[in-house]
């Protein structure tokens, strides 16, 4: 579904990113593993559009996508769920869902349904629907911060970090509704580092460092890796 080739991008006069390649098939949960600063917001944020590469290009279901506005990106049905949730603290729960969903807002039968899947998946932002976003807990507001993004109807999601300051028990619910998306048939590109329960979940995995690739495979061939188990897995 998406394919990432010889990508690099960054910020004024430097790159972050170094000739990156990477695919995420269609379906399928790909995770993107690395430290602080190695590159997994900027490569986000190249793809969904928001930042500009200085080399290679990104094709998703086939069509370069390398230089389109975030908008049309959405519109292809790419959805990008940024680290730090953004969320509009003194607007409803359900005002901020729907602004995910500003792309199709025509279609205002989908718009419902999308809405009531968000539900379904997380049943706790229903009972807190009208309240205010900044009120919510912190991990009730990653659940709207995906919900959000899930109401542009994507086919691939991308997820920076969801569980990034959240207690375990909430990590763990975030990570089974992860699951639950996934097994929709929407495909799932994942930055984490929590390794160990991101690799559980993905099926395919990448590792940056500085900007670069420096290893890939299946899920189950990089969590028996001696290097990431050493590097993340504290093994």
């Amino acid at each position: 579904m998406m394919r990432i080739s010889g990508l690099s991008a960054g910020y004024g006069a430097g790159d972050v990113l170094h000739s990156v390649d990477i695919t995420a098939p269609a379906g399928e949960l790909t995770v993107i593993l690395g430290a602080n600063g190695s590159g997994k917001s900027t490569l986000f944020r190249t793809v969904s559009g928001v930042l500009r590469p200085t080399a290679g290009r990104v094709e998703f279901e086939g069509e370069e996508t390398t230089r389109s506005r975030p908008a049309a990106i959405v519109r292809r049905g790419l959805a990008h769920c940024p680290e730090g949730r953004h969320l509009f603290p003194r607007m409803s729960v359900e005002k901020n869902l729907m602004l995910g969903a500003y792309v199709g807002r025509r279609d205002k039968r989908r718009v419902r349904e999308l809405l009531g899947r968000t539900y379904d998946l997380f049943p706790v932002l229903q009972d807190k629907s009208h309240q205010d976003a900044g009120s919510l807990s912190g991990g009730q507001q990653q659940m709207v911060a995906i919900g959000r993004a899930l109401m542009s109807d994507p086919k691939m999601l991308i997820l920076d970090e969801p569980s990034m300051g959240l207690a375990p028990l909430i990590t763990q619910q975030v990570f089974d509704a992860i699951v639950g998306i996934n097994q929709e048939g929407i495909g799932v590109l994942l930055a984490e580092q929590n390794a160990r329960s991101a690799l559980k979940i993905a099926s395919t995995g990448y590792v940056l460092a500085e900007g670069r690739v420096v290893l890939s495979g299946a899920a189950s061939d990089l969590a028996d890796d001696p290097a990431v188990q050493q590097a993340y897995l504290g093994v």
